[in-house]
C-alpha cells in the first residue's frame, strides 16, 4: 500500500475516545508486508474460540513508513527483522466454522 491515508489519534485510548484530545492530525502511511511460506503445515480447530484453519509456517517482513502531513517521516525496514511467528492460510470463524 502507498500513501494511506490515516487519522493520527496520538494514543490508544484517545483514538478510542469519543471526544478525542488532542484531536487527530491528518498522516499518510506507505507498508510493504512479505510473509514466506515453505515451512511445516499446521491444522487448527478451536471449539473455544470458535475457528478452524489451515496454515504454513514461513517468514513475515514488514516494510513501513509514516508521516503527519507537514511533520517528519518515520520508517522501518525489513532487513534485520527477527521474527516470532508468522504464517500464511486459510481460517474459517463465525458461521462458517461449522
Amino acid at each position: 500500500m502507498a500513501n494511506v491515508a490515516i487519522p493520527d489519534f496520538h494514543d490508544f485510548f484517545n483514538a478510542i475516545s469519543s471526544s478525542p484530545d488532542p484531536k487527530p492530525v491528518a498522516s499518510h502511511a506507505t507498508f510493504d508486508v512479505v510473509w514466506e511460506g515453505g515451512g511445516e503445515r499446521l491444522n487448527v480447530r478451536d471449539e473455544t474460540f470458535g475457528f478452524a484453519g489451515e496454515y504454513v509456517a514461513g517468514g513475515a517482513t514488514i516494510s513501513l513508513s509514516v508521516a503527519n502531513d507537514g511533520g517528519p517521516t518515520y520508517t522501518s525496514v525489513a532487513a534485520g527483522q527477527t521474527v516470532v511467528g508468522s504464517a500464511v492460510g486459510h481460517e474459517r470463524n463465525g458461521v462458517y466454522f461449522k
